[in-house]
């Protein structure tokens, strides 16, 4: 997963679990079934009847569109969840996200507050976790999601001691 423009040299990517891509569609196909399924009522209503001011192209179009751009999503997740990675060097964490838009973010040690856990239903089904990194800047709080559990304990307690020496030498 190199993208030289925004990579610093010689980093070494841990990627998320592949169990991830089981998490992303779980919600992916809860969204999109009640996005689709509400937007497809306009087009119910009309064939029954009951809503003839609606015009049967419109009632058509829009959850085609809705669909069709579902499918994209789909299609996309499995590379989005191998783009997510994260390198840990001496002084800072690094995150990775995104595949049209790439974002690294760099988390100093002595800049984290507190490393929080996550895990939500189908996480936990699958062993996975989120492991969630908070700032004194609300703008910079970073997670890494689709850890498994025993590296996402691992790592924030690594975390943890890490920001706590950092800290401790402010």
């Amino acid at each position: 997963m190199p993208t030289e423009a925004i990579d610093p040299p010689g980093i070494s990517w841990h990627r998320v679990s592949p169990k991830y891509v089981t998490v992303r569609l779980v919600e992916w196909a809860f969204g999109n079934l009640i996005a689709v399924a509400l937007l497809s009522l306009p087009l119910v209503f009309r064939l029954a009847g009951w809503w003839v001011w609606v015009p049967l192209w419109l009632a058509v179009a829009v959850p085609a569109v809705t669909l069709l751009l579902a499918v994209w999503r789909l299609l996309l997740i499995p590379r989005q969840v191998r783009a997510i990675g994260y390198a840990e060097r001496d002084d800072d964490l690094l995150i990775r996200s995104g595949i049209f838009f790439q974002r690294t973010l760099v988390v100093p040690y002595g800049r984290m507050q507190y490393v929080d856990i996550g895990v939500g239903p189908v996480e936990r089904g699958l062993g996975l976790c989120t492991l969630k990194l908070h700032t004194a800047s609300a703008g910079t709080n970073a997670e890494i999601p689709g850890l498994p559990a025993d590296e996402g304990a691992r790592l924030r307690e690594q975390l943890s001691a890490r920001g706590a020496a950092r800290l401790a030498g402010l």
